[in-house]
């Protein structure tokens, strides 16, 4: 493959480059200033990622394939690339009062959120298989060293581990199910596979080897969104590792899942649309099985939201098993909607956070509508969000999914996935229960600073005022593709 680019090109990976040189120049800027003007490393962090999501921003409409077609600009890239910034600004909001209570504020904190964040912008825009498996990388081992950065906590340590392990596996198989579809059609550029799985040629010796690889592929991206069978990390993950870290890896890592999902099996395999929708088929319903079903039974509030997730990936699949384009704009719109609602949702437990206490369980709630009747009715929304109560967004969210599921002629999953979201009701109702009737003898502080509490109050609100006009949002994802 020749790797030649002109200068012209870099414009259009700009935010990439730029994103990675704020990175070394903040990596030099912790090194050498006193420890008196490290505090600022926090503000440079949020500056350069609000830069770089204004120069994505800025690329939103332009179209090019460059360095080689290993890297391509188009719609849906751009604007992935301006969420993932936008939710990863909101995230680190609520991460430095975490960091700050626990006494665990350090600045490679900032550097490895953004190393991560640059893997995911790389995945986004990958157009080659060797690409998108750099991207995936450089997001995981940034990833499994967030988690471990609180070094005096066993817990941290072993979710860390359990993740590299576990995530390693998957690597693995993802990077196997890569070899046999490179193996097979020559070619490691997304554009020549889907020339090769569409020719009408193919033998069935071709064929087989391709399913073969794709299998792989399906596993790879199951791991990394956390569907069952494959989510055997989330649960323990997300209750092991510190509460910020846990809040980052539900949200912004999973557009950059969904990218390389659309990436290798839309663009890439989507001539195999009918092989590959059927192994979605069963992820969703064991997921929005499993994960609902499970969820029921947690105390801890970190461990319901990560069975929780697992059943909200359920339904984002159930919008790819369509094969339409509709269907898969549903998809995405679900994905930032779940993002959105578990931005408020850790915040939520993240501003009740002092040294010495998590606020991670369920009963640690008790009474918070006396004591902050505000972020009571924050929590309030979001779980009736999360649960599929209009008029928030979560409703739409999951109306626009079973809408195409029907009319696809799915309606048995259809009303599979309806009996589970009912289902799932129940622990999203038990946390306004626990806040609203359940009565405390101690009181709770909110001690957050004022940055967060207006985030977390404008993050709220969307999700209702979004839940509006969600038909915008909606027809916003359908243009992606």
């Amino acid at each position: 493959m020749n790797f030649n680019f002109n200068v012209a090109e870099l414009l259009f990976a700009l935010p990439e480059l730029f994103l990675l040189f704020a990175i070394s120049l903040i990596l030099l800027f912790d090194l050498f200033v006193s420890q008196r003007l490290k505090q600022f490393t926090y503000y440079l962090t949020q500056l350069a990622l609000l830069i770089t999501g204004f120069l994505a921003f800025n690329l939103i409409g332009e179209n090019a394939t460059i360095f080689s077609g290993t890297f391509v600009l188009d719609s849906l890239g751009s604007t992935f690339k301006v969420f993932i910034l936008g939710f990863a600004i909101i995230a680190l909001v609520y991460t430095r009062h975490y960091l700050k209570a626990h006494e665990l504020l350090r600045n490679e904190y900032f550097i490895l959120a953004m190393m991560s964040i640059l893997g995911m912008m790389v995945m986004v825009s990958g157009h080659s298989l060797l690409t998108l498996y750099l991207g995936l990388e450089i997001m995981s081992l940034s990833l499994y060293a967030l988690i471990a950065t609180a070094r005096d906590r066993a817990s941290a340590i072993e979710a860390a581990l359990k993740y590299f392990v576990l995530g390693a596996i998957a690597s693995g198989l993802l990077l196997y199910g890569m070899s046999m579809i490179y193996g097979i059609s020559g070619s490691l550029d997304i554009s020549q596979i889907s020339s090769f799985a569409s020719a009408s040629t193919l033998s069935s010796q071709q064929t087989l080897i391709l399913n073969f690889g794709l299998v792989f592929l399906v596993i790879g991206i199951a791991f990394k969104l956390g569907a069952v069978p494959f989510h055997m990390w989330v649960p323990d993950v997300y209750q092991g590792s510190p509460t910020s870290v846990t809040m980052f890896l539900s949200t912004v890592p999973k557009i950059a899942a969904i990218a390389l999902l659309i990436r290798l099996l839309i663009d890439g395999l989507g001539e195999l649309q009918h092989y590959w929708a059927d192994l979605f088929m069963i992820l969703a319903v064991l997921s929005i099985a499993i994960g609902s079903l499970v969820a029921l039974t947690q105390t801890n509030i970190k461990r319901m939201l990560a069975y929780s997730t697992i059943s909200h990936i359920g339904f984002v699949l159930l919008g790819f098993v369509t094969g339409v384009v509709d269907g898969y704009g549903a998809a995405v719109f679900y994905v930032l909607a779940y993002i959105l609602m578990s931005l408020a949702a850790f915040g939520s437990i993240i501003v009740l956070n002092r040294k010495g206490f998590e606020a991670d369980q369920i009963s640690d709630f008790q009474g918070l509508s006396k004591h902050s009747p505000w972020f009571a009715l924050i929590m309030l929304v979001v779980m009736l969000s999360m649960a599929g109560v209009p008029p928030f967004i979560g409703f739409y969210s999951k109306l626009f999914i079973l809408q195409q599921v029907v009319a696809e002629g799915y309606v048995i999953l259809a009303i599979t996935a309806v009996i589970f979201a009912v289902i799932s009701a129940y622990y999203y109702l038990q946390i306004i229960k626990t806040m609203y009737f359940d009565d405390v003898d101690k009181e709770i502080l909110v001690s957050a600073p004022l940055d967060m509490k207006v985030v977390l109050s404008i993050n709220g609100i969307l999700i209702l005022v979004v839940g509006l006009m969600p038909s915008f949002w909606m027809e916003l994802s359908v243009s992606l593709f």
